[in-house]
């Protein structure tokens, strides 16, 4: 017998301390008391959360951020690492699962960084780490390209739960392979701002490209997604812009991100966060999810894959193998194919393919 947890969920619409990544982890944490307090079992943050995002390639031109992304470079984290087992212990003190925005590093090579976004399961255990695929526009300045080694789902009491990073939430061959795992709760984490034009010129609505991606993948899988997006606030622009006023000005007047959770028919069920910071909730059951699949299933009986067919390579990805049998992963566990509850407190927790029901 098939059975359909029910559970809060909660998205962090908020802003790190800048650079300040023991600072951001200890916000962090005090969010998600606050979000279990009030009844949370999953608890959502932003992109790059820890700790920062890396808004100043969108307004400066690449010679003007070398001193940025040093600082950006420097504030990266490890994982498995001491701030990640204190997000770890976070999430078994509270019994919740934790989604997660940082930026990654590796000492193989320290101007390497990940845009990466972690599952922490309520045991304590790290479940998954996804390294963004491919950093968008302007991003490509600090971020590498991921690989496919984070496209999973984990298995969980609260549900099947997959997570994409912001404008990878666009990528539908990416999205499909959460699908097919039986995802039906996705966390979608993006940026506070993501400056594209001049002020006046149009430019990028990111509020509507946030609710246009998150309510087709929440309408196509028939699944509950959970936005939570960054926040921009004054003493960020004075840090980025300085006496700069037209970063200033990009910066104040792009678009504003949101957060916000939909349910299976791509509708919002909760509250949306825009012009403050704050966390949003929203009551889920899974039991929502099975009537629709009735309309469409696009990972059961509603496609043809006589017709399509979709393969994953999740491998993952080092700098370099050698005929010896010796790869560069041996020298640092960073690079290595990603192992699910090291440093933690129980077994391994990836999961597999959906099970048959």
């Amino acid at each position: 017998m098939t059975s359909y947890p029910a559970f809060r969920a909660a998205a962090c619409h908020v802003a790190p301390c800048y650079f300040d990544t023991p600072r951001t982890i200890d916000k962090a944490c005090a969010l998600i008391a606050e979000a279990a307090a009030h009844g949370a079992a999953l608890v959502a943050f932003p992109e790059a959360f820890v700790s920062a995002f890396p808004v100043w390639s969108g307004v400066y031109a690449p010679v003007d951020v070398h001193e940025f992304f040093h600082r950006l470079a420097s504030s990266a984290i490890a994982v498995p690492g001491p701030e990640v087992r204190r997000l770890q212990e976070a999430a078994r003190r509270h019994g919740v699962i934790i989604s997660i925005g940082i930026n990654e590093g590796t000492p193989v090579s320290p101007g390497c960084v990940w845009d990466t976004n972690l599952l922490i399961g309520q045991d304590g255990r790290l479940l998954n780490r996804h390294r963004k695929l491919v950093p968008t526009y302007w991003e490509k300045l600090t971020w590498a390209n991921g690989d496919g080694s984070g496209l999973r789902v984990v298995d969980t009491p609260i549900g099947r739960i997959g997570a994409l990073v912001c404008g990878e939430n666009t990528n539908s061959l990416a999205r499909f392979a959460l699908l097919a795992q039986g995802e039906n709760v996705h966390v979608s984490s993006f940026s506070p701002r993501w400056p594209t034009h001049p002020p006046g010129e149009g430019g990028y609505d990111l509020e509507a490209a946030i609710r246009l991606r998150a309510g087709a993948h929440a309408f196509e899988g028939k699944l509950f997604n959970i936005v939570a997006s960054g926040f921009l606030p004054p003493e960020a622009i004075d840090l980025i812009a300085r006496d700069d006023a037209r970063a200033r000005r990009l910066l104040e007047e792009s678009p504003k991100s949101v957060s916000m959770i939909f349910g299976p028919d791509g509708r919002v069920i909760s509250d949306v966060l825009r012009d403050d910071e704050g966390i949003v909730y929203a009551d889920i059951d899974l039991a929502r999810c099975v009537v629709p699949k009735q309309f469409q299933d696009v990972v059961g009986y509603y496609n043809r894959f006589d017709v399509f067919e979709l393969r994953v390579n999740r491998r993952a990805l080092t700098p370099a193998r050698f005929s010896d049998g010796h790869d560069s992963s041996a020298d640092d566990p960073l690079y290595a194919p990603f192992d699910a509850g090291a440093e933690a407190f129980g077994p391994p927790g990836i999961s597999g393919p959906p099970e048959t029901r």
